[in-house]
Parts: C-alpha cells; structure tokens; sequence
C-alpha cells in the first residue's frame, strides 16, 4: 500500500497542501507490484495533474447528509469520486467541491454515469447534521452524497485509503484527496488539492478528463481550462473589481492610501453582521477604508452575492466597496489562505498585516483598531 502510506505521511510531517508533491513520485501498485505511470506536469507545476493508481477501492457503508446507508458498492457501473473533506472546512474544502461540481459539469450528458460521494474527515464534526450543513450552505444537498459515521467507522475509511486526519495544535489537519474509482470498482487515479483559488478552473479540467477516461466512449471534456500558470494580481499591482451591486467598478492597488481589505464567501456563518460593523468602524474608530472582496468562483451560483448583499444594510455607509474577484487571482496575490481573511496594505501596496478570521474569529472593535492603529504606526517610522 505505498500510495496509501505515502499520502498518509505526507499529510503528518508536511501539512495538509504540501501533499501535492506525492503525485512527482513513482508508486507501486499493492497488487502486480509494477510501476504506476505519472502524468507529468508539463503545464502549472503548482497543479496537481493526478497520480495513476490501479488497484480495488476498499469498500466502505457510511450515511449520507439525509441519514440514508450509502455502500461505495451500490454505485457499481458508476464512476464513482471519493472526496475526503472537513464539513466545517474554509480553506482548500470547498475549493474541491467546487471543482468536483465544475468537473461533472463539464461532461455534458456523460455526467448521468458519474457520482460525487464526499466522506467526512473531521473527527470532531461526525455527526448528520454537519455533512447536512454543509452540503446546504454551498448549495450541494441534491449534487452528492456527503458521508459520515461513528468515529470509529471513519477512521477505518480513513485508514484504507490513507487518509489522516486528526487535531493538530488545535486545529483539524486532513489529507485532501480525491480518488476516481471506475465503473468495475478499481481506483484510477488520486488527486491532491492545494490552496488556489485561482486553480479550481484547472482542477476541473484535470478531474474532468481524468473520469472521462473512465466512462463508456471516453466523452469529450467540455469548456476546457488552459492549464498554464496563473498569472496572480498582488497588492502591489492596480486592478479593477466590479462592484457586487453592478454599479461600475473600483480600484485595488499602490496610491490609494492605507486600505483594510477583506476576503470572504457569503457561506461564512458571521460576514454579513461583521461586514455591516466593519464598514461601520471605518467612521467611528477612524480606520483606512475597507475594500471588502467577494471570492465569486467559489460561491454556489453567480447570484449568490447578490442575494446575499440585498440582506445587507449597508446604505448607510456611504461609498461602501463590495467588489467581485471573478477568478480567485486576486485572493492568491494577496495569499489568502482561508475565507474570511483581513488584510492590512500600505499605499503603496505592500502587505502590512493578515489576519485569518476564519481561524482566529473576528476581531473585537478594541483589539483590531488598536492592531491597525499599531502597525501603521509602525510603518511609518
């Protein structure tokens, strides 16, 4: 089981992203004992392009986000996506699930023969309602089947397919993996997703001919991504966001004074009351603006944040800044690593603080003005 205890070790000694460097070596196969080719990344060498695997899926009984048993065997003629993820996850979960949906979309008619399974990997988020939640908040309940069980139940999934997943300084530390098993019940290939949201577009692709190579025919992948580097935008270079109310655009950048800027999801439980006092502080606590900046190709549909926004009462602020970063270049420019995630920049465009909401919990007023204030301070020394 060498691929098995590779991805295992990887994800103890190294931390859930660093994992994609197990798809540069060369596995063996736990049955014929042969070498397993690998894609070669020829392309983004930041993209994992998948690890060829040729063995039996074990197989495994959990219980979906509805309280139904679901058995990986029951899908037998199916091509089957084994996705482990956090159902309490901000950071590279729903970064996969979108891709996965993103894939399956991309295989037009074919996609009848496909199914998405996700598979719990928080052992202190095992119950229904957590799988339930969350496949609810990235508007997933009818899209997959979210699995969890008794902890003892995961830890064996998690054991067959290598899989770690426990509390690490306080915090939840998972392999991000993705398998594709084909219709005879054989895993194909392993996927191992880091954080970029500007490579969800790319894993699509990848995970889209990946399971195309599996089905009957061998479908065409439609709207297939460009799989070169992703040319990021930094605090450092000028860019224009449209605004989330469609109401023209605003710029990001050096030259436009010390500026907050906020990256978040609609999904998170706390961004509309903290978004309303953040705009609010900007007056009263006379903090630099904030740029708030909506991560759009990770939200469950393109009229997410407008619903979302219209919930808001943000009228009263003035020339508020809501702004849509379409691809997720901006976000990974400014290395954001979780949603929501705050960040402090100079005028002239250097990254001056971050803060990981997500993590961390918002800030209260006292202890982020005196932050600010501080760092600026600082700065200008």
């Amino acid at each position: 089981m060498a691929v098995r205890w590779l991805v295992w070790s990887a994800a103890l000694v190294i931390g859930v992203g660093a994992g994609v460097g197990i798809a540069a070596a060369r596995q063996t196969s736990s049955e014929t004992g042969a070498p397993i080719p690998i894609v070669r990344q020829v392309a983004n060498p930041l993209l994992d392009r998948g690890t060829a695997l040729n063995s039996v899926a074990p197989a495994f009984t959990l219980t979906d986000q509805f309280g139904k048993k679901v058995s990986l065997s029951s899908f037998r003629g199916k091509v089957v996506v084994v996705s482990f993820n956090d159902p309490l996850c901000t950071t590279i979960c729903p970064l996969t699930t979108t891709a996965l949906l993103e894939a399956k979309k991309r295989l037009g008619p074919a996609a009848a023969n496909v199914q998405l399974l996700g598979i719990g990997a928080n052992p202190e988020a095992t119950q229904v309602k957590w799988v339930h939640e969350y496949s609810q908040d990235h508007k997933m309940l009818d899209k997959w089947r979210f699995l969890t069980g008794s902890l003892p139940q995961l830890q064996r999934v998690w054991q067959s397919y290598g899989i770690a997943a426990a509390v690490q300084h306080g915090e939840i530390d998972h392999t991000p993996a993705t398998y594709i098993i084909d219709p005879q019940g054989r895993e194909t290939r392993l996927f191992l997703t880091n954080m970029a949201y500007s490579r969800v577009p790319q894993l699509a692709t990848v995970l889209a001919r990946a399971i195309a190579a599996d089905l009957p025919g061998h479908p065409q992948v439609r709207y297939a991504s460009s799989l070169a580097p992703v040319k990021l935008i930094g605090p450092g270079k000028h860019v224009k966001l449209g605004r989330a109310n469609g109401s023209g655009s605003f710029r990001l950048g050096p030259g436009i004074g010390p500026h907050l800027v906020l990256f978040f999801n609609t999904w998170d439980p706390g961004i509309a009351a903290n978004l309303e006092h953040l705009y609010r502080l900007e007056d009263v606590e006379s903090l630099p603006p904030l740029y708030a900046v909506d991560e759009a190709n990770v939200e469950p549909s393109a009229a997410t944040l407008s619903q979302f926004l219209s919930r808001l009462d943000l009228g009263s602020y003035g020339n508020y800044f809501v702004g849509v970063d379409p691809n997720g270049r901006v976000a990974d420019g400014y290395g954001v690593q979780n949603s929501p995630w705050l960040t402090l920049v100079s005028d002239s465009g250097k990254i001056l603080w971050s803060y990981d909401v997500a993590e961390e919990g918002w800030p209260s007023t006292s202890s982020l003005v005196r932050r600010v204030h501080a760092v600026l301070a600082h700065a200008q020394k």
